[in-house]
C-alpha cells in the first residue's frame, strides 16, 4: 500500500487520509484555537470511499495522519458473471476480477471502457 503522512491541520476538503484502516474522503476539517496550556485540535469529519460511512476524528493539529496514494487506471471490461466484472488493464493487459458495486450495475458493459481505483490493494470502480 503506498501512502504518505501529512499534518491534521493540512487535510482539506477532498484530500483522502486513512481512519479505522479504512480509505476516506475529508469532508470538512475544523481547527479550533489553541488553549493556553494545549495546541490547537482538529476535528476532521469523513467518509468512507469503500463504505460510505461518515467518521469524525478528533486529534491535536500537529499530530501526523496517514494519507492513501490512489492509483486510478482505466480498463476494458471483457465479460461480467453476476456482480463480479473480468476486466484487462489498459496499460499492464493483466487480468482482474473486480465487483460491481450495485450504483454501477447499468454502467459496466462488456467490450467498454471504465475508470478504476486501487485503493489499499483493493480494486473497485469509480466513475
Amino acid at each position: 500500500m503506498d501512502s504518505k503522512q501529512i499534518n491534521a491541520r493540512d487535510a482539506k476538503k477532498g484530500n483522502y487520509v486513512i481512519f479505522d484502516d479504512v480509505a476516506c474522503r475529508v469532508t470538512d476539517n475544523k481547527i479550533s484555537k489553541p488553549g493556553k496550556h494545549g495546541e490547537a485540535k482538529c476535528r476532521i469529519e469523513a467518509i468512507g470511499i469503500l463504505d460510505n460511512k461518515k467518521r469524525v476524528h478528533i486529534t491535536p493539529a500537529g499530530h501526523r495522519l496517514i494519507s492513501p496514494i490512489l492509483n486510478k487506471r482505466n480498463c476494458q471490461v471483457l465479460s461480467i458473471a453476476g456482480n463480479m466484472a473480468q476486466v484487462m488493464d489498459m496499460e499492464t493487459y493483466e487480468t482482474l476480477d473486480i465487483e460491481i458495486p450495485d450504483d454501477m450495475k447499468d454502467k459496466v458493459k462488456e467490450g467498454e471502457e471504465i475508470g478504476y481505483w486501487i485503493i489499499m490493494d483493493k480494486k473497485v470502480f469509480m466513475e
